[in-house]
Formats: structure tokens, sequence, C-alpha cells
């Protein structure tokens, strides 16, 4: 299996286009792996055909994943790279517009590409790892 992706870099920028029909979070997560970046700040836009969103409910600390099997736009996809036990850790948030111009939003848990991804990635000399916290049942910075 070849790339999931290509790039150009800039310093500590990259300007990353993920391949048609790939899965957004792996395809990112495989890429700051082979680059070494685990910690950073990752920003984009393009185009999906189904989404898996999550929304933490904070009286259960439990994940409610909904998955929208449909041609989205990403409007705005933001996001930080950090590390856990010493493997890239995601936390990406997309905002994905509808053909009838409503806006889905959340955390992005998975989405697979339908046109384009194009993202930039920027890496940070610093690290930032994760805990997990009880109180909020999040995996928090841990400095």
């Amino acid at each position: 299996m070849g790339k999931q992706y290509s790039f150009v870099q800039d310093g500590d920028r990259f300007v990353l286009s993920i391949n048609n029909h790939e899965e957004i979070v792996s395809a990112l997560a495989a890429f700051c792996q082979d680059q070494g970046i685990l910690c950073g700040e990752v920003s984009g836009l393009g185009a999906v055909n189904t989404a898996t969103l999550r929304f933490l409910d904070p009286a259960t600390k439990k994940y409610v994943d909904k998955t929208f099997d449909e041609q989205m736009e990403i409007s705005s996809l933001v996001g930080n790279i950090s590390e856990k036990d010493g493997d890239v850790y995601l936390h990406v948030h997309v905002n994905l517009g509808r053909s009838d111009y409503s806006v889905v939003g959340g955390h992005l848990l998975c989405a697979t590409i339908n046109g384009a991804c194009e993202l930039v990635v920027t890496r940070f000399h610093c690290t930032a790892g994760r805990r997990p916290d009880e109180e909020t049942g999040l995996n928090l910075y841990d400095f």
C-alpha cells in the first residue's frame, strides 16, 4: 500500500494533501508519525461522503457517536497534535456543510474523503503529553 498523502514542507509547516477516498484521521496520524510530529496544530478543508462525529456527555463521561452518510464540505477542520504513551494523539474538530447549507460539527472520530482534503500542519518544538482526567473523563494535556 502506498502513502495515504503527499506534502511539501516549509520549515516547521507542512502543506498536506490526503488522497481521495482515504480516512482523514488515520492518514493524518500516519503523516505525523512518519514526520515525527508529536506536538503541533492542524487546520484544513475538503469534502467527505461519510463522517462519524462524537459528543461527550459530561453527565455520563461517555461519548455519543453519530455517523453522517452524505456528501459534505469540510468548512473548517481544526485540531491539535500531542502524544499519549509515545504515540501520536490527535484532537480534531470539524464543521461539515450539507447540501441544504446546514452544518453539523463536533469531535471528528473518522471521515472518508470524497473529493479532496487539504491541511496545514505546524510542528511545535515542545512536548505535550496526555493524561486521563477522572473528573472530566477526558485525556487532558500533561506538561
